[in-house]
């Protein structure tokens, strides 16, 4: 077994048929991006950790009875396509909605979702053409500065909804940066991939 994966497979909310699905997707991912360049060529190397188990952390931060999750701006599916995979078992009621504007990445998202089953929505639009999409969950990695992905949190969160954003080591900045025009609950996690980097939970978001 390829130690990357272990971790996974260590985990009680991950199944056989779960790895099975996380390890189709992996291989589509490798497959699909010498043409559209979903990731970095030297992040494959590291594709399970770097991408995979990356996207895993964000889906134990989720709040309990969840039911809709939004990924913004999903690109090869992190970590949208993941969050899926994981809850096809460990959390059927949670649906997942991928939004990807670029049509190749949407393309091959759809692929994901057929081949592996895991069955989430893929929405190739931009976020700011997008009716509120009311998500209790909403993620977005590597997508724009927290400034700008609040504004599209209070759009398409739910009352009550929070946003799951991975940041990196600048982190501290960028949410001083987004209190001169926002008031928001953030609770802040050490990532579990990455010791620079770190996931922003946050809620109650008005303006400043």
């Amino acid at each position: 077994m390829n130690a990357q994966i272990k971790p996974l497979t260590e985990r009680d909310d991950v199944s056989r048929e779960t790895l099975e699905r996380m390890t189709v997707y992996a291989g589509l991912l490798r497959r699909w991006n010498s043409k559209i360049n979903l990731v970095s060529k030297n992040s494959l190397q590291d594709l399970w950790d770097r991408h995979i188990m990356d996207s895993v952390q964000l889906y134990d931060l989720r709040p309990e009875h969840s039911r809709r999750w939004v990924d913004l701006g999903s690109g090869g599916g992190f970590p949208g396509a993941v969050i899926a995979i994981l809850a096809k078992e460990d959390a059927p009621e949670l649906s997942v909605t991928l939004v990807e504007s670029d049509q190749r990445k949407a393309a091959f998202l759809r692929t994901v979702s057929r081949e592996t089953g895991a069955h989430f929505d893929v929405l190739a639009a931009r976020i700011e053409d997008l009716d509120p999409l009311h998500a209790d969950v909403l993620s977005a990695r590597a997508l724009a500065p927290l400034a700008t992905l609040l504004g599209y949190a209070k759009r398409h969160l739910a009352e009550g909804g929070v946003a799951i954003f991975p940041k990196g080591a600048n982190a501290s900045q960028e949410v001083d940066v987004a209190l001169e025009t926002w008031r928001f609950d953030c609770q802040t996690y050490q990532s579990q991939t990455d010791k620079d980097a770190v996931v922003l939970k946050i809620g109650e978001i008005e303006r400043a």
